[in-house]
């Protein structure tokens, strides 16, 4: 009987090893995508782990990942979006997300919620701190004071998150540490485009040749002289750029009947070209439509030194440039200006 009873304790210590190793050594990532782009995702960080995520078409997925005992801050993607989030063996986590607000809609449940809600939170306040706001408007002193209050905000937010994992702590005290130095680099290469946009004022536009145009055959700038050109350069994995559609749409309609022509300029890349017919026939988008012959790297958009999206630039009727940095379509500012050139 003791025999027994010991055989059943050792059997019962192997099972709680077995079971201990099999739960810990790997991570679980699951999940549903609205809108998915209809691309696998990704789960890369930047000292190489780099793993394909199938996607199913309804947006659906799960995948099991083994990394490094610490975890670690790594990025997943669908499509050209990403968002950060922390990954750890022993995480069962899943994620929902509307492709139509990317950022604005990511939520986490299961084991591992906690650190990545905080993440997604997180991500959203620093939007609002930095992108959302004029700080890149301001005088540079202005500039390192309204920092320190960003900082300030970041490490207050990072403090009153509980129960964070010690390596996503480490990991957020470094990035904020990071980050005024970074803004001060962005806030120079800003000043230095500013400065390149004045430059431009009233002097012929760069010109594109031969885009694809959505409704078939090609497009070069010099067709639409004699009217003044709102361009709007954006990709389909742009969040920003997505949000500014609907607003754009009623611009056109409005000065539909004007001497005006409104023109989408893609730089998604060749790989993107079935996911930017399909977005256009969705969303109904109207305009010329156009897809950049090279992306990013595509003469015009270098010429611009467009480096990000979404952006807008408005030509007279000659072809000069009156704004390399047009306001968006949802500024009130924008109806004021066409409303006085109109």
């Amino acid at each position: 009987m003791q025999k027994s009873t010991l055989l059943l304790f050792v059997l019962s210590i192997s099972l709680l090893s077995c079971k201990k190793d099999v739960t810990t050594d790997f991570a679980t990532l699951s999940g549903k995508i609205t809108n998915h782009f209809g691309k696998d995702g990704r789960l890369a960080v930047s000292d190489g782990y780099n793993k394909k995520i199938k996607i199913a078409p309804d947006g659906s997925f799960s995948d099991t990942f083994h990394l490094s005992d610490e975890g670690a801050v790594m990025f997943f993607s669908d499509g050209n979006e990403t968002t950060e989030i922390f990954m750890k063996n022993g995480y069962n986590l899943n994620l929902s997300l509307n492709t139509d607000e990317f950022d604005e809609t990511i939520k986490y449940t299961g084991v591992g919620a906690e650190n990545n809600n905080y993440l997604a939170q997180r991500a959203l306040l620093k939007e609002e701190l930095l992108y959302d706001s004029d700080l890149f408007d301001l005088e540079e002193d202005d500039l390192n004071t309204n920092i320190d209050i960003v900082v300030t905000k970041l490490k207050t937010f990072l403090a009153d998150s509980k129960n964070l994992d010690s390596i996503l702590i480490a990991h957020e005290k470094a990035e904020i540490e990071s980050l005024k130095p970074s803004i001060l680099a962005q806030y120079k290469e800003i000043k230095e485009q500013k400065e390149a946009n004045l430059k431009m004022l009233h002097k012929p536009s760069p010109t594109f040749e031969n885009y694809e145009n959505y409704n078939g055959g090609t497009t070069s700038l010099k067709e639409l002289k004699g009217k003044f050109v709102y361009i709007d350069v954006w990709a389909t994995w742009c969040g920003p750029c997505k949000a500014e559609i609907p607003f754009l749409k009623t611009l056109e309609e409005k000065y539909h009947d004007k001497n005006i022509e409104f023109v989408s300029i893609s730089v998604d890349s060749k790989k993107e070209h079935d996911a930017w017919r399909k977005m256009i026939q969705d969303k109904a988008m109207g305009g010329t439509q156009l897809f950049a012959d090279k992306s990013w790297k595509s003469d015009f958009a270098k010429a611009y030194r467009i480096n990000s999206i979404p952006k807008f630039i408005l030509l007279d009727p000659k072809g000069n440039v009156l704004d390399a940095d047009m306001s968006r379509p949802s500024q009130a500012i924008t109806v004021e200006t066409l409303d006085k050139l109109l």
